[in-house]
């Protein structure tokens, strides 16, 4: 059993190396000692687990499936280390953290100095990309997520709201009308988003009124010449009379706040809306780095995010 799970920590290095070389150099074995480990365990396991070509490596369904159970597992032993060690006092290491170009521009990057002058022996690796990554296959600690939360094996803390605005510039209005409707959105120049969960569907409910009444939900097809995969080039889009955009308070509020965009069809709320999230691999013991700096942006976003709240 030793073996075996000796084996395992040298299958997870693979993977995330993306090669027995470069495992074995972090490892400190050779290449041909960390090749046979693996093949021992897959001949244990009756399957193979990685293909090997002469060019690069690619797990089989069989392989992606070990590999999360492998992480599981080593983070579990590390957690273990830590509570033998102490090491829960003093967070270490390097967080790998994921969030939105945007979001992570605007708000995330410019607290990040206060964060590590608090914990000297932490370091953060921060990659920033609208893309849904998969933080178990990709070996992220942490990613930053924005918008409605779906069922799924990780765990989500909130950190604050995510109202959407559908928004134009003046100028634009004056050329083409002012929306009064949900519906007219599809007679006019829309600013499509690539990784909107509805695709080119906005939908819509109507805010309640004091008594509680209230319409259902709207559907709005709606189309347009530009489609992006960020944004803040939505935002330039909108600011320079391209169409309508649907866009999150947090990247224009000021643009709101100086007239620059006109928030639009304002009786309607955004079904969509969310919140902002850190999502993390599900594990019995949070590693401290995730902890502290998880606790770090809820007390810096929850009181009152300097975003427009809806409110």
């Amino acid at each position: 059993m030793q073996d075996h799970l000796a084996a395992m920590a040298v299958f997870a290095q693979v993977v995330e190396s993306g090669g027995f070389s470069l495992a074995g150099r972090q490892l400190g074995l050779s290449k041909s000692a960390v090749s046979k480990a693996v093949a021992r365990l897959e001949d244990h396991l009756g399957t193979r687990l990685i293909n090997r070509t002469t060019r690069k490596l690619s797990l089989t369904e069989a392989g992606r499936s070990f590999y999360e159970g492998c992480r599981r597992m080593l983070a579990e032993a590390e957690a273990a280390e830590r509570a033998v060690t102490h090491l829960t006092d003093a967070p270490r290491g390097v967080l790998r953290l994921n969030a939105p170009m945007s979001f992570g521009v605007r708000h995330l990057s410019p607290c990040l100095g206060e964060f590590m002058g608090g914990y000297p022996e932490l370091e953060i690796d921060l990659t920033l990309e609208d893309r849904r990554v998969d933080l178990v296959e990709e070996g992220y600690d942490l990613a930053i997520r924005i918008g409605v939360m779906p069922d799924s094996s990780l765990v989500a803390r909130r950190l604050g709201p995510n109202p959407r605005v559908i928004c134009a510039a003046p100028a634009y209005l004056e050329r083409r009308g002012v929306p009064t409707r949900p519906e007219a959105l599809s007679g006019h120049d829309c600013l499509l988003y690539h990784y909107q969960t509805s695709g080119d569907s906005w939908r819509l409910r109507p805010r309640r009124a004091p008594d509680g009444s209230g319409g259902g939900e709207v559907t709005v097809r709606v189309k347009g010449r530009l489609k992006v995969n960020n944004g803040d080039s939505l935002r330039e889009a909108a600011l320079a009379g391209l169409g309508i955009a649907h866009l999150p308070a947090f990247i224009i509020c000021e643009d709101l706040d100086a007239g620059r965009l006109v928030p639009l069809l304002e009786d309607y709320d955004d079904v969509a809306d969310g919140g902002v999230y850190a999502v993390y691999p599900a594990s019995r013991n949070l590693s401290p780095k995730v902890r502290v700096f998880i606790d770090f942006l809820a007390e810096r976003f929850q009181r009152r995010p300097y975003w427009r709240d809806g409110a």
